[in-house]
């Protein structure tokens, strides 16, 4: 076999060759590897490469020469160290000379990864060693693999180097899965490659076959981690979300096995780092998976004691109680993202076990016969259990409540009444710029906290579905927040890379299932009163209404849904008076001026199509909710009132008229509600 093909068997190094270790030597040193590393024959280069070893080992100036560093690896044929790796990972007579020239070879890529400067560091010539590197783990030590781990992490930290390594194929990645348990550090490899390394995948084939290596891998690796505790693999699932949502797996089969791992970990007395990975890798699968996860975490054997989901929500609720009081003086502690990003995935457990929790008693009253066993919410916990979760969840629920005050306070509050020196950085809000608290977080306000929005949707949830006042009216403190939260949302948009679901840090829908609950008490009317919320609110169902009005319903999902819970606030508010006061009556003027043509499926001459899909359903109920909230409007305003909108209420009838005669058949909901509209409207 030529020198083209295997590396040829280690020779000796020259005794007389050996590094020099005086400052005065090391030039004629460094000449003479390069004349090695130069040379044709592989001998030579093998000899230059154990020298050069020697010398950076042994020469600290050298090593922070960032000029002399770049010419020594451009000095070293790249074929060459490949040579190296691949007769290293391959069975030869001489196993010795292989293994020693695989260690070298890794020695060597591994030390230009840590002295080269960035810019080398991100050149093809090293970055193109991450295949051989990758294979080569199968054939290597421990000690080499621990290596070769720590040079591949640097080289997947950059760009170029992600993008090599996810494009290997799921072979490649097998030595490098099958030492995760031993190496955790593969783990980082992998979830930095799927996140850096694939934002090039243009087409929806190309993401389609990553998605396939991804859930390949996870399955994978849930094999080689299995008889462990697996908490290093459940810390790296929890960055699952961090992925473009194209290239998170959809109905994954290894996603039982997950929640087997999270319910071990978390009952057999975990370390901290354990605790904070199942409760992370917890409140990750359930969102991204929530029609599957809930029932492999939340459902139980029949007739057990203390059933798993009882004692997995204990824990996750003690953990939020335990912590939040002694937070806000942690914010700008170098462990509070750590922290932060715990709480929030244990608020995000505790939404979903609400959500669990409210979708099977609803099942209890209201059956759904055609709904395949498989897809209804199962809950096995004894009555008791459950009314005693329920006021730990409440008490829960009340204390991260007192903690979004006092943290919203110091971020955005101001605190007029303190001296100048106690007050650091301006917050900027709709009401104006204050300064904010010293003790508030330096690196980020709490907008932008992810335990916050964590918190508001667990909040919400307990809120808008507990019948309890008490929860709601201590809520109705929270106008202020909710409502600059609202306008913050209203007023960005998502930005074009906010492509995994925790960047889209959009408070709207939470805040409007918080004010379902708020707003059926007069503390919380007053509140919402007090800080403009009609205004925030009408502004943005008047700009969803628009939107639909010349886009199609497909493409504005989102805004449908989230104009119909507005509409649903505001009738609650409506409800609640007893006549409309002037400042209402803006939204009917706003209604009655909107284009809302008739669903797209409906005929010029008023037949509707049968076949009307999901999309153009939700839109039509979403456009007949507002138009009965601007008659709920108009019915409750006194006689004059009436007469000044007669034109608006003309109009708003015009547009039911002609919803109505789309929709045709008069035993649907849509014509029915309609139908009440024109009625409500017969004065006009």
């Amino acid at each position: 076999m030529s020198d083209m093909d295997t590396a040829q068997p280690v020779p000796a190094v020259p005794p007389a060759q050996s590094a020099a270790t005086e400052d005065g030597d090391t030039d004629t040193s460094i000449e003479k590897v390069q004349q090695y590393l130069k040379a044709k024959d592989d001998t030579s280069r093998f000899v230059g490469l154990a020298l050069l070893k020697s010398v950076l080992d042994n020469s600290p100036a050298l090593q922070s020469d960032e000029e002399t560093i770049t010419s020594l690896w451009n000095s070293i044929s790249p074929k060459f160290l490949d040579r190296l790796l691949r007769t290293g990972s391959r069975a030869t007579p001489d196993q010795k000379d292989s293994k020693d020239m695989l260690d070298l070879a890794v020695a060597v890529l591994h030390t230009f990864t840590v002295l080269l400067p960035d810019e080398a560091k991100q050149g093809a010539r090293l970055l193109n060693r991450i295949p051989r590197l990758t294979s080569a783990v199968l054939y290597s030590s421990k000690e080499t693999a621990g290596v070769i781990v720590e040079t591949l992490l640097t080289l997947v930290s950059f760009p170029e180097g992600a993008s090599i390594f996810a494009g290997l194929d799921i072979d490649e990645w097998t030595p490098l899965i099958e030492i995760a348990p031993e190496h955790p550090h593969v783990l980082s490899i992998f979830i930095w490659a799927w996140e850096r390394g694939t934002t090039t995948l243009a087409d929806q084939q190309s993401r389609g076959v990553m998605r396939k290596k991804i859930d390949q891998s996870i399955q994978s690796l849930v094999a080689s981690f299995s008889g462990t505790d697996a908490t290093s693999l459940l810390e790296f699932l929890s960055h699952l979300g961090n992925l473009d949502t194209e290239l998170i797996p959809q109905n994954p089969g290894w996603l039982r096995s997950v929640a087997k791992f999270i319910r071990n970990l978390s009952t057999k007395r975990p370390t901290a780092a354990g605790r904070s990975a199942y409760t992370k890798c917890a409140g990750t699968v359930l969102m991204l998976y929530p029609r599957e996860a809930p029932q492999l975490l939340f459902s139980d054997e029949q007739d057990s004691e203390k059933p798993f989901s009882y004692l997995f929500i204990n824990l996750i609720l003690v953990d939020i109680r335990a912590t939040l009081p002694s937070l806000l003086e942690k914010l700008n502690d170098a462990e509070y993202p750590q922290t932060s990003q715990r709480l929030a995935a244990a608020l995000d457990v505790l939404a979903a076990f609400i959500g669990h929790l409210i979708a099977w008693i609803e099942e209890l009253d209201n059956p759904d016969a055609a709904a395949p066993p498989s897809e209804k919410p199962t809950f096995n916990m004894p009555p008791d259990l459950v009314l005693k979760l329920s006021k730990s969840i409440g008490e829960t629920i009340s204390v991260t409540m007192e903690y979004l005050r006092d943290r919203w306070d110091a971020s955005v509050a101001g605190a007029a009444g303190l001296h100048p020196e106690a007050r650091v950085g301006a917050a900027h809000t709709s009401a104006g710029s204050h300064k904010t608290l010293a003790w508030d977080s330096k690196d980020g306000d709490a907008a932008a906290d992810p335990f916050t929005l964590s918190a508001l949707r667990a909040i919400a949830l307990w809120l808008r579905d507990d019948d309890g006042d008490v929860l709601r009216k201590e809520a109705a403190g929270l106008m202020d927040m909710l409502m600059e939260l609202y306008q913050r949302s209203s007023s960005t948009t998502t930005p074009p890379s906010a492509s995994s679901f925790r960047d889209q840090q959009d408070y709207r829908l939470p805040i409007l299932a918080a004010l379902e609950g708020i707003l059926r008490t007069s503390r919380g009317i007053e509140a919402f009163d007090s800080h403009g919320g009609w205004q925030v609110l009408s502004r943005d169902l008047v700009a969803v209404l628009d939107a639909t009005s010349s886009n199609p319903p497909h493409d504005l999902e989102a805004e449908i849904l989230r104009g119909t819970r507005i509409a649903l606030a505001l009738s609650i508010v409506v409800e609640s008076e007893t006549t409309t006061p002037e400042d209402r009556m803006g939204l009917v003027t706003a209604v009655a001026a909107c284009d809302v043509p008739p669903i797209a499926s409906a005929s010029a001459e008023g037949a509707v199509a049968a076949t009307i899909d999901n999309g153009e359903a939700a839109l039509l109920g979403f456009q007949t909710d507002v138009l009965r909230l601007a008659a709920a409007l108009l019915e409750n305003a006194n006689p004059g009132m009436r007469r000044r909108y007669a034109h608006s209420a003309s109009a708003i009838r015009d547009i039911a008229e002609r919803l109505r005669s789309s929709v045709g058949s008069d035993e649907s909901p849509a014509a029915s509600d309609l139908d009440d509209v024109l009625a409500a409207l017969t004065w006009g």
